[in-house]
């Protein structure tokens, strides 16, 4: 069994029958969406052409929300369908993130992920999913692929046929026929025009539970356009889901393990002295951020009374899951490194160094693979995002030990040694940044436009705030003064220009559309 569906667009008339007989079906909530009608148009009034595209979830064959799930709440059955179990469902998002074609949302009442389940529960029991039997058209087909003798199956082979973003390698298997280009491909509608009879809330921000908004004008004003290209008439809105916990988590956790790395790295090579402040202080701020670290992770779950069960029935593929494990593992070493010097047992605690090291790095750089699984956001797919984060988190690291250096007696070699880890690490965050990840052609579109976003568009300010601010100010007063406070002050600079980056790096490709 292979289970897909089939949209024909030839019959398509718009009629919302398949959404409405699913959120009847499924129970599905007032502001979230299994199935959904998109309407595009094009052409200059009175010479328009509306196209409907039914949207909903590929199910697909390489489903990259189940290898992202760290708890196996979303799941793929041996029938092809894509699955999920809410009873295990901790809220974290990361599916939401992982799908190409925003098909996923949270349940406003249980706070967990929800989908079109291929109406599971009748198909089980020999129906047609809900959508399927509503359709007046029959232009809705669902059935096994792999079945020759099947309608779908028949259809599939003798039509052409198209599915959304088969360049993500999702293999889906939601197919149509006679599909419109400005429809099936997100980025080609102008969706800045308003809806037919709707306003999305704040562009698709906020904490939106109600039903549709009623915009200013009406449905004939709406069509009356000045430009003949594409446009996109009505949709849904589909929230953002990640906020600023992300972007401080990634802060704090750059702090946390890069105090550790530059203190640990400078006692394995004698560059520091082994005392009280690159032994007892440093490892304290690495065990405060990452315990921030983890606070705000928690924190940003929907279902936060369910973090424990990460720990008990882990999805291993997930980086999520993986990375919850290594900050534990970096926590209990850091921990241990720090009561052993704390007590005077220094000598067992430098033990300690290497694995702490091993642990602390890969604190820093795991979430670039975890973005990486998120294959919903183009732009975080990129391939000098573990250096770009190691560098951060040294960056950050020497910062924050630079930062309480003034209420301690350094040395001013081991000063010296934290100011030109503090300068390189700030110069070569600025070149992977700027000629990097902003100064080279992107792998798609998606990633393009985010990247636009960021350095022209909504983000710009932040953009330019983190390079100047946080970069170029502190990498000249590194440069020019060795007076504790004045580091001090570039430290902190440094922090502030990192979250702003941070910021436009999570929020911006959240922005671009994925249906």
């Amino acid at each position: 069994m292979n289970y897909g569906f089939l949209i024909d667009n030839r019959k398509c008339i718009g009629c919302h029958a398949c959404s409405t007989a699913c959120k009847s079906e499924n129970e599905v909530p007032i502001g979230v969406n299994r199935t959904w009608v998109k309407y595009t148009e094009k052409g200059i009034f009175p010479d328009t052409r509306r196209y409907f595209q039914v949207t909903r979830c590929n199910h697909c064959a390489n489903p990259p929300c189940v290898r992202i799930c760290p708890v196996t709440a979303m799941y793929q059955r041996k029938d092809g369908i894509v699955e999920f179990d809410p009873t295990r469902c901790i809220g974290c998002k990361a599916c939401m993130q992982a799908c190409p074609y925003d098909a996923i949302y949270i349940d406003p009442n249980s706070g967990t992920a929800a989908k079109c389940h291929f109406c599971a529960h009748r198909t089980d029991v020999g129906l047609e999913p809900a959508c399927v039997i509503v359709c007046p058209e029959h232009a809705i087909l669902a059935g096994d692929l792999d079945d020759a003798r099947s309608e779908i199956a028949r259809a599939v082979a003798t039509q052409q046929v198209r599915t959304r973003k088969p360049e993500q390698g999702t293999k889906p298997k939601l197919f149509y026929i006679n599909a419109e280009e400005s429809s099936i491909v997100p980025t080609l509608a102008a969706q800045d025009q308003g809806m037919l009879w709707a306003s999305w809330p704040d562009h698709g921000h906020g904490d939106w539970r109600g039903p549709i908004h009623i915009g200013e004008g009406n449905m004939a004003s709406s069509l009356v356009q000045s430009a003949a290209a594409p446009r996109e008439t009505y949709n849904v809105p589909h929230k953002i889901p990640w906020h600023w916990q992300v972007p401080s988590y990634l802060v704090a956790k750059s702090i946390g393990a890069g105090a550790f790395i530059v203190a640990a790295l400078g006692l394995t090579f004698n560059i520091f002295p082994p005392n009280f402040f690159f032994t007892v202080v440093a490892s304290f701020i690495s065990l405060l951020f990452i315990g921030i670290n983890t606070a705000l992770l928690v924190w940003d779950l929907d279902r936060p009374d369910r973090f424990w069960t990460i720990l008990i029935r882990p999805q291993w593929r997930s980086w999520l899951a993986r990375g919850a494990f290594i900050l534990i593992g970096f926590t209990i070493v850091g921990g241990f490194f720090f009561l052993g010097h704390l007590f005077n047992y220094g000598d067992a605690a430098n033990l300690l160094l290497l694995p702490g090291i091993i642990l602390a790095t890969l604190s820093a750089v795991y979430t670039a693979f975890l973005f990486a699984q998120a294959e919903g956001r183009d732009l975080w797919q990129s391939t000098l995002l573990p250096a770009h984060l190691f560098v951060q988190a040294i960056m950050a690291g020497a910062a924050g030990l630079l930062i309480v250096a003034p209420f301690f007696n350094l040395t001013p070699d081991s000063t010296r040694v934290l100011v030109w880890t503090f300068g390189a690490s700030l110069l070569i965050n600025l070149l992977i940044t700027i000629g990097g990840e902003f100064g080279t052609p992107h792998a798609s579109q998606v990633a393009a436009v985010a990247a636009h976003i960021i350095t022209h568009g909504r983000y710009k300010n932040h953009y330019r705030f983190s390079l100047i601010v946080g970069g170029l100010m502190p990498l000249a007063i590194a440069a020019v003064t060795a007076s504790p406070l004045a580091l001090a002050i570039a430290g902190i600079l440094s922090l502030v220009g990192l979250f702003f980056y941070e910021w436009a790096f999570v929020m911006a490709p959240q922005e671009v559309p994925n249906n």
